[in-house]
């Protein structure tokens, strides 16, 4: 495998970066916003360099190998044959849900959350009209799982006409297994619910264990499914604004794609194409060597805590490289905490009330940077909470 150096220190201040230009002060380390401090894989960087030699940008027409490169990728990697006309391209994964809920819900009608979930969500049910219906995740000494009976009666209310999955889950690291997602779906199926599932994060698994497809785990599965994906997380292209819509029902895509015209979500930009074809067609080593990164970055936290904060409980990460800390024995707001870490600390971390009330208690930290930046974090959080 080749040698990648995610140890490298890349200076992001001053770039318009959203993470690092937004901190209160140049000695702020951001460990909030969902992206990652090392540069992406060398094939994409080569790829987007040529696109920009070439001097002229203007409106991209998405070629068929655009629709290869994904088809292959989840067929190579994952086992799931996608086919070409089930591909929708749109510019995010946020936009992808908000289309979504525009296609399948009315005003008044109710989506299931299943909470403490991604911010997002609730704006994006919020904003077209619907109500959120959230199906709280149970705590299981300290590892997430689904609340089934809740489920089933939320699943029941005759509003109720989606559900949003995150699969892999953010805020809670769950990599969902397909006896769950089957058993969920099988409600769904029961009280004519769909299932859009965010699969954003499904590459940033632990070494080891592979993600399920929703919508490749049983026939019934995919015929109620939606499925939105991107390589922005997996690849750290977020900016380069480019995901897709997977679903095998024409008449549902159909009313899909209205909605995308609708939201104007219907253009992307030169380097988002060439970007994903490049990462899904020649990414894969490096993406692997990421993976590695992350798990050994995780390790290494939960080995900090362990000494240095170990009235803190770090809920076992399964996927994403974004850590849920239990930290309810401090006897204070997640608000609070994340301000004290804020202005004493001078670390940024995500308050768990970001993802619903269910989240109160907890903060989250973004790993994905080099272990010298995220050991220096941690021992300034230690600093202000130990």
């Amino acid at each position: 495998m080749t040698d990648y150096n995610f140890d490298e220190l890349v200076d992001r201040r001053g770039t318009n970066s959203y993470k690092w230009d937004s901190a209160p002060g140049a000695d702020v380390l951001p460990m909030w916003v969902a992206d990652m401090d090392f540069r992406t894989a060398p094939p994409v960087i080569d790829a987007l360099r040529r696109r920009v030699e070439h001097g002229v940008f203007g409106y991209v027409k998405v070629p068929e190998a655009y629709y290869d490169a994904v088809a292959d990728w989840f067929s190579r990697r994952h086992g799931w044959a996608v086919r070409r006309e089930w591909i929708m391209y749109t510019s995010g994964v946020v936009p992808a849900v908000s289309v979504v809920v525009k296609a399948l819900c009315g005003p008044g009608d109710r989506v299931i959350l299943q909470t403490p979930v991604y911010n997002c969500f609730f704006s994006s049910v919020r904003n077209n009209g619907c109500e959120v219906l959230e199906n709280p995740l149970k705590n299981d000494g300290g590892r997430f799982t689904i609340d089934y009976a809740d489920l089933e009666a939320k699943a029941a209310d005759p509003r109720a006409k989606l559900l949003v999955l995150c699969n892999p889950h953010n805020p809670v690291g769950r990599v969902w297994t397909a006896d769950e997602l089957l058993r969920l779906n099988d409600i769904c199926l029961r009280h004519g619910v769909r299932v859009l599932s965010d699969e954003i994060h499904c590459e940033l698994t632990r070494p080891g264990l592979a993600y399920q497809p929703f919508a490749a785990v049983s026939a019934d599965c995919l015929h109620n499914a939606i499925v939105a994906n991107s390589p922005s997380k997996s690849f750290n292209t977020a900016g380069l604004q480019i995901a897709n819509i997977i679903c095998d029902d024409a008449e549902t895509r159909a009313k899909i794609d209205r909605a995308i015209n609708i939201n104007e979500v219907c253009d992307v930009n030169p380097f988002g194409v060439e970007g994903l074809m490049a990462a899904y067609n020649e990414g894969e080593q490096w993406l692997d060597a990421l993976r590695q990164y992350l798990w050994d970055n995780y390790g290494a936290l939960c080995r900090f805590f362990a000494e240095r904060l170990p009235a803190l409980r770090v809920t076992p990460l399964e996927g994403t490289y974004l850590v849920w800390v239990d930290c309810r024995a401090l006897h204070a707001t997640s608000d609070e905490l994340a301000d004290r870490l804020a202005s004493e600390a001078r670390v940024m971390v995500n308050s768990g009330t970001m993802y619903g009330q269910a989240g109160e208690g907890f903060i989250r930290i973004n790993i994905a940077c080099p272990r010298s930046r995220m050991m220096e974090g941690l021992e300034r959080m230690a600093s202000v909470l130990g």
